[in-house]
């Protein structure tokens, strides 16, 4: 299949494409977010084409993957026709989450597929059909050494993202702690804003990982963690509960439990070893990319551009 979707997650996309279809990315004028084209941070394979948003109406295009409500506006005056759509929802709701309505809700034509049963659960979704497909990341191999007794903390926007992000929480921990992610600069402590395998690289060489999101989805960072083979420590809230087993990680809502075992691991290279490797096990069992590849393509075969197609609204 041709499948249009935007550069918006680097991360999700970077799974999302190791499918066996062709996809394609928009790319406008000075790369901004309506059109970033392919990724120079993910290795991303040749299977996915960077296409001038002014000529995807010459472009075969089976399915559309939405991850932005005015995303669907673009694809109807972009390729100027009726193409079958799925909406894949990223994040966790805002507001007041039992009650948010998802933007979606109040249609039928186009599937809303969230990336955790959290999420799922949380999101009014109206009448909109709804699926999940749980992330699947690519593994990027048992790189862990654990030799800095550091604690690995991944946040994006981590002053912009404070209280979402746990960034105020940081200060309580009683380890060194190095923080990776884009504009991560002017917190006291040392930044690095690294292409995904240099992340890798350097993240496994800290003895844990720090977790100290609030709300969100499913961090990807936190299944990478897991896979690279580090023991985690995260708080107790949305999809987190379920992805870190008890012998991966410590999760809890007490931040004092945390301060204590993120202090644990750091000063215990034999213990954090023992539970990393826990940690990676149960990541690529629950979230292989194979799995992941199969759930998309289940969908992708039984609704779009075949029997039951849905239009995009």
């Amino acid at each position: 299949m041709n499948i249009l979707l935007w550069h918006v997650h680097g991360s999700w996309t970077t799974s999302f494409v190791q499918g066996r279809h062709t996809y394609l990315v928009p790319l406008v004028p000075g790369r901004g977010p309506d059109g970033r084209g392919r990724a120079t941070t993910f290795d991303w394979p040749s299977s996915v084409r960077e296409v001038p948003f002014d000529r995807l109406r010459d472009e075969h295009v089976d399915v559309v993957v939405y991850q932005r409500p005015h995303e669907i506006e673009l694809a109807r005056s972009w390729l100027g026709r009726s193409v079958p759509g799925i909406y894949v929802e990223h994040n966790t709701p805002r507001g007041d989450p039992p009650a948010t309505r998802h933007p979606l809700a109040g249609q039928s034509a186009i599937p809303v597929v969230h990336v955790t049963h959290f999420n799922a659960l949380f999101w009014d979704n109206g009448t909109a059909p709804v699926r999940v497909i749980e992330h699947g990341v690519v593994d990027p191999g048992h790189l862990y050494t654990g030799e800095l007794p550091r604690a690995g903390v991944v946040i994006n926007e981590p002053i912009r993202r404070t209280r979402v992000a746990g960034t105020d929480l940081l200060p309580a921990f009683e380890v060194p702690i190095d923080l990776f992610g884009m504009k991560a600069d002017g917190l006291p402590y040392p930044a690095y804003d690294l292409s995904q395998a240099e992340l890798h690289a350097e993240l496994a060489r800290r003895r844990a990982y720090l977790h100290p999101y609030r709300w969100t989805s499913l961090g990807l960072s936190l299944i990478e963690a897991m896979m690279l083979g580090m023991p985690v420590v995260a708080l107790a809230a949305t999809e987190a509960v379920e992805a870190v087993p008890a012998d991966a990680g410590v999760l809890s809502t007490k931040l004092p439990v945390l301060v204590e075992a993120l202090s644990a691991f750091v000063s215990d290279p034999s213990l954090a070893s023992q539970y990393g490797k826990a940690a990676r096990q149960a990541a690529l069992a629950r979230y292989g990319i194979a799995r992941f590849i199969a759930d998309w393509d289940s969908l992708l075969g039984e609704s779009p551009g075949t029997e039951g197609a849905h239009d995009a609204i």
